[in-house]
């Protein structure tokens, strides 16, 4: 594991960006699985500013999502494919046939989740995966549980996730309870794994992700046994790292 550290938020964001941008400079093919939430916003901006100046050229990217809300179209305000719409591809020029997110309205979600572990593994796996982490550890919508689930699933979301995407709603209650999520197991097999982390409340669960014991209950935790993980997080996320580990 690699830790990169940046002075805020903006510093994190670029940092992360550039490794994502090398990935793809180096290998125009590349499989990029990418993440949503407030936290990647910034790494989405800067790729966007530099592919306006001519920096960088998605046209033969393939992209897969961590995940997708149940229930809601790709049209709705807060769906995951209108998230990374107007955050991301429709200011790039990635192929929109190229760029895939789980069908959280499929009809058979059980089929829904095996056939993108299938389109998953048609590309050839995913060559460089962003990753946020959430309070309770979780990456995707891979919750907290007794194992680690392995292929992509439909997940019940905790009421700790729930809470921290209302924002996002007019109500709670209109927060969706289930999500389609990649599994561990397709994370996993990501040739590069890159994880942003930002703010002081991201601290404690930061450190316990990479410094405490590998368990399903913090499912990031599973990351230390990557053989290539690169951790982008702004000094208030590393702040009890630095104070446990002398880092």
């Amino acid at each position: 594991m690699k830790i990169i550290s940046a002075p805020d938020y903006a510093g994190m964001s670029r940092k992360a960006a550039n490794l994502l941008s090398a990935q793809v400079i180096l290998f125009p093919r590349s499989v990029l699985g990418l993440a949503t939430g407030s936290t990647p916003l910034g790494v989405y901006q800067q790729l966007i500013e530099w592919y306006g100046k001519g920096d960088i050229d998605f046209s033969q990217v393939s992209s897969v999502n961590l995940d997708e809300y149940c229930g809601l179209p790709g049209s709705h305000p807060q769906s995951y494919r209108k998230y990374m719409e107007e955050h991301f591809f429709a200011h790039v020029n990635i192929d929109p046939a190229a760029a895939h997110l789980p069908d959280g309205m499929a009809p058979d979600l059980e089929e829904e989740c095996r056939r993108y572990d299938g389109l998953i593994a048609a590309l050839g796996g995913i060559d460089m995966q962003l990753l946020g982490l959430g309070h309770n550890g979780h990456i995707g919508f891979n919750e907290p549980g007794e194992d680690f689930n392995k292929t992509t699933h439909v997940v019940e979301l905790e009421s700790k996730t729930r809470q921290a995407n209302a924002r996002f709603f007019d109500s709670p209650d209109e927060v969706p309870r289930q999500a389609v999520t990649m599994g561990i197991k397709a994370i996993m097999q990501a040739k590069k794994i890159l994880l942003v982390a930002s703010g002081e409340s991201k601290a404690e669960i930061l450190y316990r992700a990479f410094f405490g014991p590998v368990y399903p209950a913090v499912p990031a935790s599973i990351l230390q046994l990557h053989p290539d993980v690169t951790v982008v997080a702004d000094e208030a996320a590393l702040q009890v790292i630095r104070e446990r580990e002398a880092l």
